[in-house]
């Protein structure tokens, strides 16, 4: 990537752009020695809880246990070592589980593709414990989703919630339902979509036709092929507003791998996601000093782009999380103006017209019988109008 990619980091910490540092070089005696002026006046406090959020502290604990110079203070090392070592036990947990269930879901005749977890520390790191997970989650097929939450059930989880929904509007609003284990505290996640609507994505059988096979979890446990993890990844990073440094450091490391250029740039073509590609790999390759290959280098000189990788600076110098509310005021705002603006111009109308499409507050509003429930979409703008003024619900 040429200097045109480069972004305004003035405002990135001195602990975070530390961070990154260390998250990029191999040996952190050889950065003290070429940067000393680094590690100068970093709150350390400050820079151990950043390793936290951006759970990236297994990546970086390695390099720190092998680092000779005293320039970071021995409290810091042991706090990362004790994460360390209880994220592997937790990573190794996952493992053992994530093999129980495909196999589990192999023996019901059910197609199921791993999306993150142990499986793709195991691809993209080499080894589970140096990146984090916190739950599993996996894809099957539409036609097989009721199969693969009745075989859960029967493992012992429990269903964290139904959603309310009407004239199916779950199908495309959201793309995951969630269990939760009681006795082993493991959270699942059963994916029928890559993300949630309006966007486009390639369906079950396009990714199954290039999935792979795990070496470390067995012949039952599949997952994406690099072309669609490219996707997968970038459009769940972009989503987020890149606010945690791992899902950057994944695509790093997948880059790394040299996923097929020519077949990567189709597949973002057809399915729309060129800019949050091209986002992707600006803030991959200036922030994290990614090697990107020439033949996708089109995809970062879009505006849109850099515009958008701009934008996620606010959330990579903060430590947000954008699914756990309440937001600060600044981030809320922020988040309203970066949520459509990563959309392409027709997946925008698609968001704004989602909101004529009947939602499950119309029906408690105004309850009709079902074969009547057509209604609820020239209902819709009244219905919606009369919550709001009387203060009985926002959707």
């Amino acid at each position: 990537m040429t200097d045109r990619y480069t972004l305004d980091k003035g405002s990135l910490s001195k602990e975070i752009l530390l961070l990154l540092a260390f998250l990029t070089t191999d040996s952190i005696d050889e950065l003290a020695q070429r940067s000393p002026e680094r590690f100068a006046e970093i709150n350390w406090e400050q820079f151990v809880l950043l390793t936290l959020h951006h759970r990236v502290y297994p990546f970086i604990y390695p390099k720190l246990s092998r680092m000779q110079n005293e320039l970071v203070p021995a409290r810091v090392s042991e706090r990362l070592q004790r994460e360390y070592r209880r994220n592997t036990v937790q990573m190794l947990q996952l493992s053992g589980e994530m093999g129980r269930i495909g196999g589990e879901l192999a023996k019901s005749g059910i197609r199921s593709l791993f999306l993150k977890g142990p499986v793709l520390a195991e691809d993209l790191y080499g080894d589970i414990s140096l990146r984090t997970s916190r739950d599993l989650d996996f894809l099957v097929p539409m036609k097989q989703l009721h199969e693969a939450e009745a075989l859960l059930l029967r493992l012992g989880y429990v269903k964290e919630e139904d959603f309310e929904s009407i004239l199916g509007d779950w199908k495309w609003r959201e793309h995951h339902t969630t269990f939760n284990h009681e006795d082993s505290k493991i959270k699942v996640e059963v994916h029928w979509r890559l993300s949630p609507g309006p966007s486009t994505e390639p369906n079950f059988e396009e990714l199954w036709q290039h999935a792979r096979t795990s070496k470390l979890m067995g012949p039952d446990v599949h997952y994406l092929g690099r072309e669609d993890l490219f996707l997968f990844l970038a459009a769940h990073g972009s989503r987020h507003g890149w606010s945690r440094l791992r899902w950057l450091l994944d695509i790093r490391q997948l880059l790394l791998q040299q996923p097929d250029c020519a077949v990567l740039a189709k597949l973002l073509k057809r399915y729309n996601y060129e800019a949050a590609a091209g986002q992707t790999l600006i803030l991959a390759s200036d922030l994290l000093d990614t090697p990107v290959d020439s033949r996708l280098s089109a995809l970062a000189d879009k505006p849109k782009a850099r515009r958008l990788a701009q934008l996620a600076l606010f959330y990579v110098s903060r430590m947000v999380n954008l699914h756990n509310p309440p937001l600060a005021p600044e981030v809320k705002r922020h988040f309203r103006y970066y949520q459509p603006a990563i959309l392409t111009p027709w997946h925008q109308f698609l968001y704004v017209a989602g909101f004529l499409y009947p939602y499950a507050a119309d029906a408690k509003t105004l309850p009709l019988p079902k074969p009547l429930h057509v209604l609820y979409f020239p209902l819709r703008p009244f219905l919606w109008a009369w919550r709001k003024v009387t203060g009985r619900g926002e959707s």
